[in-house]
């Protein structure tokens, strides 16, 4: 939790973007797992967090946007609670941590709002996504489950956004311990892995470091040989010989910002040629946004730009041919990273995805494309000095999607399926950065860059 006065500036700078109505903020409560008493691990709604910090389940928040009266609303405990739980702050005394004067049992939130639909003043929310606040929202507002999305506040959304989007000296400092703790569960990877492992064995080592230092990873880990498959969680298979392992991983450190990394790591310590080919032009790639990345630069063009020197890498291993401009202009790229170059990360590993990605990663003159691999980029704007997004671009293998390309001829002038065939069991490579834009330009987020040149990854990897 930051000083107090932080979540009373960010609220009052919150006003100044919506000025009438009556803003609802739920948080989040305990989920069950497998009975009521077994309980996932906790996770505040961070835009809760961002806005009052209260890292709690059970409250929610009302804040008058006409006239500035704030309210938390939640329960204190009573003395069963204290037996299992041990005393608890009192509500109010919370809520005074955050600069919050009001604060009423939960139970008073429904009259709350009643008494402000009956006025006819709006209620501003965010869209909701677990279960138990469409719930709730459905009982105080009336709202059917599948009108939530739509009647979400675009105006609260796109306040929320323009705050979060921008991360203060404060929060860089907790994403630049979450990179920090993101190091160390990747270089524990890269020094531990080895032939005959179970994957699950090299997920278990990293996640143990982030478990002894923070509460918990930013997203499920990916750690598989099948690296084309973007987002495989299946961690069932033992590490082979000559192989490459993609790790994407992250962390949460205790303030819940996050990190985001990926390294592809060769399984048995040393790339082959073929693997060094491949390896060296996504690099490029990922050397090349870093530089790119600047005030005044869109995140598309920079996307686009890494897409350039994906296609002529490509192209000098004889796998496409054809004018590297017309290519991407093709789409060519896609059928080789079908994902966007990066997305915004914060207190979210996605962050504010939950929003809307298109309020989130693209300004209002910016229009979503349809082509595979562009359209799936999830930050596209104009990049302003404290922005902080993702550098991931990635060459993938995917036998499936060459194959359908083939037999639609798509592309057919620039691919050359014939030799693509001696890849089909290549895998795939992905190498990701986590940028913090500054008014010179980017910079890596942690004390220091993951080992990520092939001489950098060689020496690490099978050495004491």
């Amino acid at each position: 939790m930051f000083d107090k006065q932080v979540y009373i500036s960010r609220r009052k700078r919150l006003l100044e973007q919506v000025r009438e109505g009556v803003i609802l903020l739920l948080g989040n409560s305990e989920a069950s797992c497998n009975y009521p008493d077994n309980q996932y691990q906790f996770r505040q709604d961070s835009s809760f967090l961002y806005l009052f910090g209260l890292d709690k389940p059970d409250l929610a928040a009302v804040i008058d946007a006409e006239s500035g009266e704030e309210w938390i609303f939640g329960d204190d405990v009573d003395i069963d609670d204290i037996i299992w739980m041990g005393p608890q702050p009192l509500i109010a005394d919370q809520a005074a941590t955050v600069g919050v004067a009001n604060t009423a049992p939960f139970a008073r939130l429904a009259d709350c709002l009643k008494a402000a639909q009956d006025k006819g003043r709006k209620i501003h929310y965010l869209p909701p996504y677990r279960n138990h606040n469409k719930i709730l929202l459905h009982k105080l507002l009336g709202i059917g489950f599948d009108e939530m999305k739509a009647g979400a506040s675009v105006d609260l959304i796109k306040a929320v956004v323009a705050l979060r989007l921008i991360k203060e000296p404060c929060e860089i400092e907790e994403i630049d311990k979450a990179c920090n703790l993101g190091y160390a569960m990747h270089y524990a990877a890269m020094k531990m892995l080895r032939v005959g492992m179970v994957e699950q064995e090299l997920v278990g080592v990293m996640e143990g470091v982030v478990k002894g230092a923070g509460p918990m990873i930013s997203f499920p880990t990916i750690l598989s040989q099948r690296g084309e498959t973007l987002h495989n969680h299946n961690h069932a298979a033992v590490l082979t010989e000559g192989q490459l392992c993609v790790i994407d991983a992250g962390a949460e450190v205790p303030s819940h910002y996050c990190s985001d990394n990926t390294r592809t790591l060769p399984t048995g310590g040393k790339f082959t040629q073929k693997q060094k080919d491949i390896y060296e032009i996504v690099l490029t790639a990922n050397d090349y946004a870093r530089e790119a990345a600047r005030p005044g630069v869109t995140y598309r063009d920079v996307h686009l730009g890494a897409s350039k020197i994906i296609v002529q890498g490509l192209k000098n291993l004889g796998l496409v041919r054809g004018d590297v401009d017309e290519m991407v202009a093709a789409g060519v790229q896609g059928l080789f990273m079908p994902h966007g170059l990066g997305h915004n990360m914060g207190l979210d590993v996605h962050d504010m995805e939950d929003l809307g990605e298109n309020y989130v990663g693209y300004d209002p003159d910016q229009t979503r494309a349809k082509q595979l691999g562009l359209g799936s980029l999830r930050m596209a704007r104009k990049l302003v000095p404290g922005h902080v997004i993702t550098d991931e671009p990635g060459i993938y293998f995917i036998p499936a999607l060459i194959e359908k390309w083939k037999s639609e001829g798509h592309n057919a002038q620039f691919v050359n399926f014939d030799k693509l065939e001696s890849y089909y069991t290549f895998g795939g490579i992905r190498l990701e950065d986590d940028l913090l834009i500054t008014p010179a330009g980017a910079r890596i987020l942690g004390a220091k860059r993951l080992p990520i040149t092939v001489e950098e990854i060689e020496n690490t990897m099978y050495t004491d």
